[in-house]
């Protein structure tokens, strides 16, 4: 089992470093759906390892590293290259303390007890940090838009702010076994959701936006939904 969670973590790397070569050559939309594609076998890889009942310190710091360069390093170069192109001081500065914030997440993720994260993360995962950057970058590019309106820049900028100080909080995000707490009896609500995702991505074409909305809902809700959940269990 340890071996598939690492060649996960590895097909998790591909994407992620095909995200960087596609941000290079000004393929934004196959850059941001690299970075989703990589958060997907990043999420598989994580369930694989929480299975195994002999945890590998080896995947641990390969899951680590891998995750540097496919929600540190590639969403900053594709928000960068997308919204600058040229060279921006504030840009530069802010998008290096959003990869550094990436980094110390992860590790202090590596040296923290997993006892003390048995269904939420202390920070917000980079995972979903890298994927809300990709997906506000997909909305734009979904639209064909070359001149980006005014004021992309400043809020693409500010969230990346942000993000980078949810990564380093003591703020408390559901992991993936606590959202099957949370969703453990409300099958019919999952449904409705991947039905309403798909008709929005096939239909109207607007996966960028549904995937925005979604990971805006995390941020917001998850650390009421953990707060509530601990509430109940003293």
């Amino acid at each position: 089992m340890n071996n598939l969670a690492n060649i996960l973590s590895y097909l998790s790397l591909v994407f992620g470093f095909a995200s960087i070569i596609f941000s290079l050559e000004a393929h934004f939309t196959f850059a941001s759906w690299a970075i989703i594609v990589s958060m997907i076998f990043d999420g598989l890889d994580g369930q694989l390892a929480r299975r195994n009942p002999v945890p590998s310190e080896f995947g641990k710091e390969l899951d680590s590293l891998v995750d540097v360069v496919a929600f540190g390093i590639a969403p900053s170069l594709l928000g960068y290259i997308f919204v600058y192109r040229d060279f921006h001081f504030w840009g530069t500065g802010i998008l290096f303390i959003y990869l550094f914030c990436s980094v110390q997440r992860l590790a202090k993720y590596n040296v923290t007890p997993k006892e003390k994260m048995a269904n939420f993360f202390y920070g917000l995962p980079t995972t979903v940090s890298g994927g809300t950057l990709a997906s506000f970058i997909l909305i734009y590019r979904k639209k064909g838009v070359e001149i980006l309106p005014a004021y992309v820049p400043f809020f693409f900028i500010a969230m990346a702010l942000v993000l980078a100080l949810l990564m380093v909080s003591q703020i408390r995000y559901l992991n993936l076994d606590g959202m099957r707490m949370v969703l453990r009896n409300k099958k019919p609500l999952i449904i409705a959701i991947f039905i309403l995702i798909v008709i929005e991505s096939a239909v109207f074409k607007k996966a960028g936006t549904t995937m925005f909305i979604c990971f805006l809902i995390y941020l917001l809700f998850s650390p009421v939904v953990v707060k509530r959940m601990n509430s109940n269990n003293h």
